[in-house]
């Protein structure tokens, strides 16, 4: 049977889940994962009022759903309208996703093997056959920002029970595995590609458990002396590394925010993505992949939009591009110049193509995930 409607008993498989918003009293701000239960209180569908929502099976196939169009409609009736305490509605959706991220990995990570600075060919998108699978919520602004202070900044942490057990007697339907204690944060995502590029091996997992509260004294190093643009120019003499140390730009486009754009009042460094939600969006149409570094401040790393190219974009803000745009007619402050950065106008690149074009203009906005077996 065709699933048609909010996973019938004919697929043999219901996955439920639920959402909470935290609001850490003072005790649980250095460890926000396993903050006090009757801190938390639940999303609720805004039809119904239950707080269980249903998430729907992955894409198994296109015989299952009868193809992509199969699978959207069914889908999009897993998009709920929720009630989110203390802030008013919003939407939210659980489930599988085509992988929006797109970058050449292999060639990235084989001591770029690809020419940056060449005529730009289209590069294989190493990404390009995956899902995943996503937690998508769309909140009023009023939720995330104070009055008189538009900017915010987010991360993502993923966490596991802390202890870890097998039966030998599993229930039919139900997992071996048996956990318990407290939540162990196991990775961390904020700007893209930080842990890749920037934190070096020896802290890696150190960075993964880590809140960023503790980023300055722990990490700062990697950021105020990047290693990337130094490989960069030993790999491509023609590149020249900047010369301001500390890198003060790199500062203000992982830690602080850049002042004008998208820096708090008050800030105090730490890594995250920042947004400021006083800048009206970009329609689609419109939104230019790289985002502030070509006259979109609506674009990373001011937050950052699924067609933004971002590590095109990483890799000329860590060659300085951001010191090249404090002329008098960018006017961005980052506390260096553009003598600082001898090839930060140059346009790096991986040579992976995508933009706004390439993903929905609608909630939930990530693309229809690619099919387990395909009706050829």
């Amino acid at each position: 049977t065709i699933p048609t409607s909010i996973n019938p008993v004919s697929l043999n498989v219901r996955e439920t889940y639920s959402v909470a918003i935290v609001r850490p009293d003072a005790d649980d701000t250095q460890d926000p994962v396993n903050a006090d239960e009757d801190d938390s209180k639940m999303l609720r569908d805004a039809s119904t009022g239950n707080t269980e929502f249903d998430k729907p099976v992955d894409n198994i196939g296109d015989k299952t759903f009868k193809g992509a169009d199969g699978y959207e409609a069914y889908a999009a009736q897993h998009v709920y309208d929720v009630q989110i305490p203390g802030c008013g509605n919003g939407r939210v959706f659980v489930g599988q996703r085509k992988e929006p991220f797109y970058i050449a990995v292999g060639k990235i990570f084989d001591l770029l093997n690809l020419n940056p600075l060449g005529p730009v060919t289209a590069n294989k998108n190493d990404l390009e056959n995956k899902n995943i699978s996503s937690l998508i919520v769309e909140v009023p602004i009023a939720c995330v920002a104070k009055p008189g202070q538009p900017v915010i900044g987010g991360y993502t942490t993923a966490s596991i029970p802390s202890e870890r057990s097998l039966t030998n007697k599993p229930m039919t339907g139900a997992s071996p595995a048996q956990v318990s204690g407290h939540w162990t944060q196991v990775s961390r995502v904020g700007m893209p590609l930080v842990n890749e590029v920037v934190i070096g091996r020896d802290d890696k997992d150190k960075f993964n458990a880590s809140q960023p509260v503790d980023d300055p004294k722990q990490f700062a190093d990697y950021v105020t002396n990047p290693t990337l643009p130094a490989l960069i120019q030993t790999l491509f003499p023609a590149a020249k590394a900047p010369t301001n140390f500390p890198r003060t730009d790199l500062v203000a486009a992982f830690l602080t925010g850049i002042a004008g754009l998208n820096q708090p009042k008050n800030v105090v460094p730490a890594e995250m993505l920042r947004l400021n939600t006083a800048i009206a969006p970009t329609p689609q149409q419109r939104q230019n992949p790289r985002g502030v570094v070509s006259g979109d401040n609506a674009g990373f790393p001011n937050g950052r939009r699924p067609g933004d190219d971002v590590v095109d974009l990483s890799l000329r803000v860590a060659m300085g591009k951001l010191c090249v745009l404090t002329g008098p007619k960018d006017a961005l402050k980052v506390g260096c110049k553009p003598s600082d950065a001898p090839a930060g106008d140059l346009a790096f690149t991986d040579g992976v193509r995508r933009d706004a074009s390439t993903f929905q203009g609608a909630f939930p906005y990530l693309n229809t995930p690619i099919p387990g077996s395909f009706n050829d």
